[in-house]
C-alpha cells in the first residue's frame, strides 16, 4: 500500500469515527458538547475548551460566540447542551425550561471604554461624561465636561463615534444596569436591555466586532469586555467610581469591586456600582447555563468533568486573558451546584 493511501484510509476511519461519535445518540467512547451564547468570555472558553479535548480524545466541546441573548433562547430552544449570558437568565426565562436550568458563575471580567484617540494615551471620564457620551449628550472630544477631568491632555475638536452592539447582547446588558443604577435619565430613557435602543451610535456584532471598529475608526469610543482590549492594544479611559475616585481597568480594580458583593445561593450576583475606593465600577460575573437534568450519564459525566476543569486548572489561564478568578469560596459554591446536575429519569412505561 502506498503512504498516499495509507493517509487516505487512516482519514476515512478518522472521520467515520467522528462522524459516529457526533451523532444524536453519541457512543460510549465519544461525547460531542455542544455550547452557545456570550463574546465576553469567548477567548477564555474557548482556550478552557481547547485545552481540555486535547487532553481528552473522547471529548468535543465547540462553543459558539452568538451573544448573550441568543444564548439564552438556545438553552430554552433546547439547541444546545449548554448556554452562556453575562446576562444570567431571567426568572420567567428560567421558568419556560422543562426541568430547570443550573446557573454557574465561571469566571468575571471587566467592561471597559476602549477609544482611539491619537495622541490622548491618557483619558479620564467622570460618570457625568461617559454617561451622557451614551445619551448623545456629549458629541465632540473636546467638551468642557471631558476637558474638565483631563488637564493638560490636548484633546481635539472632533466627533465622537459610539459604537455599541448589534446584537442581543449580555456586555450590554451589564453596561446598561451600570449606567441606569447611576443616571436616572438614562434609566428612564434607554433602561437596562440586552438590546436597547441607542439614541446614538454605530453598531458592531459581538465584543469582537466592537474591538474591530474602535481599532479602525479614528476618535471612536465603545464598550468592550477587558480582555478584548488588552488583545487588540486599546486605550481604555479611567472611569469616576462610586467613591468618586478615577480608576483603570486592571484585574487588581475588577477585584476590588468582586470584593463588595457576596455570593447568593442562586448564584447570580450583581455589582453594578460597587463600593470600594478602589473598585472599578462596571464588573460582573459571568454564567454557563446548564440543564438540571440530562438524558443521558455520558453527556452529564463530560459535562461535570469539563467544568471541574474549568473551576480548578482552567482558572489559572484566567489572568493572561484579562479575566479574574473566582474567588475560592465562590469555587466551593459553583462545585456544590454543579453535583446537582443529575441523569433525568426514563419514562415510565405506558
Amino acid at each position: 500500500m502506498s503512504i498516499h493511501r495509507f493517509i487516505s484510509s487512516a482519514s476515512l476511519v478518522t472521520a467515520l469515527l467522528l462522524t459516529q461519535g457526533c451523532g444524536s445518540g453519541g457512543s460510549e467512547n465519544f461525547v460531542k458538547l455542544q455550547g452557545a451564547g456570550a463574546s465576553f468570555p469567548a477567548p477564555l472558553y474557548n482556550k478552557w475548551f481547547k485545552a481540555y479535548s486535547n487532553s481528552h480524545d473522547d471529548v468535543q466541546i465547540d462553543y459558539q460566540s452568538v451573544g448573550s441573548g441568543q444564548g439564552v433562547k438556545s438553552v430554552i430552544d433546547r439547541t444546545v447542551d449548554f448556554g452562556a449570558s453575562d446576562a444570567a437568565m431571567k426568572p420567567d426565562e428560567m421558568a419556560s425550561v422543562d426541568g430547570g436550568v443550573q446557573l454557574l458563575p465561571m469566571t468575571a471580567g471587566s467592561v471597559v471604554l476602549a477609544y482611539n484617540l491619537e495622541g490622548v494615551d491618557e483619558l479620564k471620564l467622570s460618570r457625568e461624561a461617559y454617561v451622557n457620551i451614551f445619551l448623545g449628550k456629549i458629541t465632540k472630544w473636546n467638551d468642557p465636561a471631558i476637558v474638565a477631568t483631563n488637564e493638560g491632555v490636548e484633546l481635539p475638536d472632533q466627533p465622537i463615534n459610539v459604537v455599541v452592539r448589534s446584537d442581543s447582547s449580555g456586555t450590554t446588558y451589564v453596561f446598561t444596569k451600570h449606567l441606569a443604577e447611576i443616571n436616572s435619565e438614562f434609566s428612564e430613557s434607554v433602561g437596562v436591555e440586552k438590546a436597547p435602543n441607542w439614541p446614538v451610535g454605530t453598531k458592531s456584532k459581538g465584543n469582537e466586532g466592537v474591538t474591530a471598529s474602535i481599532n479602525t475608526t479614528p476618535g471612536s469610543i465603545g464598550y468592550i469586555e477587558f480582555g478584548y482590549a488588552v488583545g487588540a492594544k486599546l486605550a481604555m479611559a479611567s472611569l469616576e467610581n462610586k467613591a468618586g475616585s478615577f480608576i483603570k481597568p486592571s484585574i487588581e480594580s475588577a477585584q476590588a469591586a468582586m470584593a463588595s458583593v457576596a455570593m447568593p445561593e442562586d448564584l447570580i450576583a450583581w455589582m453594578p456600582d460597587p463600593e470600594g475606593d478602589d473598585a472599578y465600577p462596571i464588573v460582573t460575573y459571568t454564567w454557563i447555563i446548564c440543564y438540571k437534568t440530562y438524558p443521558n450519564a455520558e453527556t452529564v459525566q463530560a459535562l461535570k468533568d469539563v467544568l471541574t476543569y474549568c473551576l480548578t486548572e482552567g482558572q489559572k489561564s484566567s489572568e493572561q486573558l484579562g479575566y479574574i478568578p473566582l474567588p475560592e469560596t465562590v469555587v466551593e459554591q459553583v462545585q456544590a451546584a454543579l453535583d446537582s446536575i443529575t441523569v433525568s429519569a426514563p419514562a415510565s412505561a405506558t
